[in-house]
């Protein structure tokens, strides 16, 4: 019998002015670090394309997810006051996705409901 994949993904975009790139590299490192002694994430990292900044994450689930943000809220907050979060995407099953409609609604977020697929 199949286990359901309960597997969350976050996928924030920041645009950051040329002028704060390199102060928020800065707070990357620190998400890097503050991120990796949680228990849930599955993956976590930060690509970017010239002004556009974009966090690669997964979480186990929901409640992985919503541990995350409430682990780097602060620093979140102060990374905001020199960049523009400019996309939010959260993916996964619905049954964990309602668990995160609420919670999350103050950002706006895309919800992408995971029809099709395996995770190994």
């Amino acid at each position: 019998m199949a286990t359901q994949d309960t597997c969350c993904t976050l996928h924030p975009y920041f645009t950051v002015p040329d002028e704060n790139l390199a102060a928020f590299k800065g707070f990357c490192e620190q998400f890097v670090t503050q991120t990796s002694g949680e228990d849930k994430v599955l993956f976590y990292g930060f690509s970017f394309d010239g002004n556009t900044a974009h966090c690669r994450e997964g979480y186990k689930d929901a409640e992985g997810l919503l541990a995350h943000l409430d682990n780097v809220g602060a620093l979140l907050g102060e990374a905001l006051k020199i960049s523009e979060l400019s996309r939010l995407e959260v993916h996964g099953p619905e049954s964990e996705l309602a668990k995160l409609r609420e919670p999350l609604a103050g950002l706006n977020p895309q919800f992408f409901v995971l029809e099709y697929g395996f995770r190994r």
